[in-house]
This record gives structure tokens, C-alpha cells and sequence, in this order.
């Protein structure tokens, strides 16, 4: 039997394994779209402008406690790589802006349960 340390690192490393087989395609230019609503630990995975954004929640005091990290889609080296996490209530929104006209919202689902996406086009001002 392996020591729980030991199995964490292994989940945690087919986690991410999982997660770049899943965002890369045989079309350089393109990525799997998956807006959800999707439940805890599972991505949120889309394309925002220039960004490509990963996403997930983890449930907790009757919250969305999210992480999404965001970077450069011509970046194969993920260097642009940032990172954001927030807690949400049931219902409540966060906007993550590729630009002054494009965003990505995350949307906590009722109860916590869930965690979904929408990509938008905004007029510029």
C-alpha cells in the first residue's frame, strides 16, 4: 500500500495528464469547449479572445470555492500562465476579461452544486 502522501501526488498527477490530453486537439488553432454546468473538480475548459481558460470548484461552506488559471492560446510553454481563485455564493458571477470586449463568466449553481460558463462579446466603449 502506498503512503497517502505518495497516492495524492499520483492523483494529482493524472489529474493534469488528463487535463492536457483534454485540452489539446489535433487542430493546433482549436481546444474542447466544455462550459458546463459541470460538478465539483470537474473543468470548465474555453477559449476567451487570445486566452484559453481552466476552471473548476470545489464545494465548501455551501459555496463555490473556484480556481481558473488562464494564458496565452499561441503559448505552448503555458509561460503566460496566470491564475485566480474565488468563492462564490449560490448564484453569484465572476467575469474573467480577455479584453475590453470579450469575457468569460462563471456562474455558482444553486446550492453550490454546480459551475457553469458563458463566453460573451461585449460593445466596446
Amino acid at each position: 500500500m502506498f503512503p497517502l502522501s505518495q497516492s495524492l501526488k499520483f492523483a494529482a498527477g493524472g489529474a493534469i495528464f488528463t487535463l492536457t490530453a483534454a485540452v489539446h486537439s489535433p487542430y493546433a488553432d482549436t481546444m474542447t469547449q466544455i462550459l458546463g454546468p459541470v460538478g465539483p473538480y470537474a473543468p470548465i475548459m474555453s477559449s476567451v479572445g487570445n486566452k484559453r481558460v481552466v476552471a473548476f470548484f470545489v464545494p465548501g461552506d455551501g459555496r463555490c470555492n473556484v480556481q481558473a488559471v488562464f494564458w496565452n492560446a499561441d503559448d505552448v510553454d503555458a509561460k503566460s500562465a496566470a491564475g485566480v481563485r474565488v468563492s462564490l455564493n449560490p448564484a453569484q458571477t465572476v467575469s474573467l476579461d480577455s479584453s475590453a470586449t470579450e469575457t468569460l463568466t462563471l456562474k455558482c449553481g444553486d446550492s453550490a452544486e454546480s459551475l457553469s460558463a458563458s463566453d460573451q462579446q461585449v460593445a466596446a466603449k
